[in-house]
């Protein structure tokens, strides 16, 4: 029996088990650096497996690390199970989870055969947080060669456009004051936010096409009878690059700098989380797992749909600029439903969403494989360590 072969026999003895673990997460949905149940169902999954599980790695209580093999290609696959507020697995994490889960599982099988090292990396608060870029600070990729790791989305697409994005919260401070009777005596804070979201509306004339503005108020004032002495806003601002960022993220300070100007409130921008890079996909491995995914029936839209265009961000793309990666994404037919809509919640648990979980798992195990024994691939991988 030829390595894939073994690696898919192996997934096929516990696709069941990948399957409702993508289930049960998807249940009991948790926020970032709050998934003490699926960080804890995943361990025990790979602990189950014969991997040697380490918890709590890198001094974050959910997250983790499996390893399993001694060979000396070390590829890690990257297992994300946050959740989004209110919405829960609008961005399909469970399928991530499971799928990381059942491909490390699938590659542990043939590791030692090819001269592999499978880390499967638990990383906590992808969707805010940043739980990939504290992991990377702190040791947690220290001696991988390449990570990889496979996100759903409406559909298949090799090369996910992922963009580069700042995370913040904006903070205004006036004085109370009564609505009616002394408004004269107040500094609105609500005033200073809607100056500054309108300059942001002007401001997206002279922006770059690929930039992203957005946010919501947290908090609007107390009373409507009382001027608002405190309002708060979280924002995101994103740009192709991390350079481009920096530029687009100065024009947006200023906005909210002139809400303060104009009506004498304070302000505070908060936010001490370092961006979210853009994402540089490693040919040889996005063409490989290509190859992989179409053995295995998927297909993939021609370059420039409005897919392909659909850019997002994820703290993946530091993981890229620290070591090869690849960041695809497996569709699970959702269609008109898209990430982040309570819709595409639903879709996460579907039977399109069971095969991603299948099809995700056994064709990053199967690019393992390759990467592992293609001669050329090998040597490069094996010369670059985070």
């Amino acid at each position: 029996m030829d390595a894939k072969s073994a690696a898919q026999e192996r997934f096929d003895s516990v696709r069941d088990d990948m399957l409702a673990l993508s289930h049960r997460i998807h249940a009991n949905p948790e926020l970032g650096y709050e998934e003490e149940k699926a960080a804890a169902w995943l361990s025990e999954t790979l602990d189950a497996s014969g991997f040697q599980v380490e918890t709590g790695i890198c001094d974050i209580p959910t997250a983790f690390v499996g390893r399993a093999g001694s060979g000396p290609l070390h590829i890690g696959i990257c297992a994300e199970y946050d959740c989004l507020p209110e919405i829960g697995h609008a961005c399909g994490h469970n399928i991530i989870a499971a799928m990381g889960v059942g491909a490390g599982i699938a590659a542990a099988k043939i590791a030692d055969e090819v001269g592999l090292t499978v880390s499967v990396i638990g990383t906590p608060a992808e969707e805010g947080g940043g739980g990939k870029i504290q992991l990377l600070e702190r040791g947690g990729f220290s001696g991988m060669h390449a990570a990889m790791m496979v996100h759903p989305a409406p559909l298949d697409v090799v090369e996910f456009p992922i963009i580069a994005a700042s995370m913040f919260d904006v903070c205004y401070t006036g004085k109370e004051a009564h609505a009616s009777a002394f408004p004269e005596r107040g500094i609105n804070a609500a005033d200073a936010l809607t100056v500054a979201q309108t300059a942001i509306g002007l401001l997206r004339q002279h922006i770059r096409s690929s930039d992203r503005i957005h946010g919501i108020i947290t908090k609007g004032g107390d009373a409507p009878n009382v001027i608002p002495a405190h309002t708060r806003a979280s924002y995101m601002v994103r740009a192709k690059t991390i350079g481009d960022l920096a530029e687009i993220q100065e024009k947006v300070r200023r906005c909210f700098e002139a809400g303060a100007l104009a009506t004498g409130a304070t302000l505070e921008i908060v936010g001490d989380e370092k961006p979210y890079a853009e994402m540089h996909h490693d040919p040889d491995m996005a063409a490989t797992y290509r190859r992989n995914a179409e053995a295995l029936g998927r297909s993939f839209p021609d370059r420039g749909s409005s897919l392909e265009r659909a850019a997002g961000s994820t703290d993946m793309g530091n993981v890229s600029l620290a070591l090869p990666s690849i960041h695809p994404a497996i569709g699970i037919d959702s269609l008109p439903a898209v990430n982040h809509q309570p819709e595409f919640t639903a879709h996460c648990v579907s039977p399109a969403a069971d095969k991603a979980v299948i099809d995700g798992s056994l064709a990053m195990a199967w690019t393992a494989v390759d990467l592992a024994t293609d001669t050329q691939i090998r040597r490069r991988l094996l010369s670059k360590t985070a």
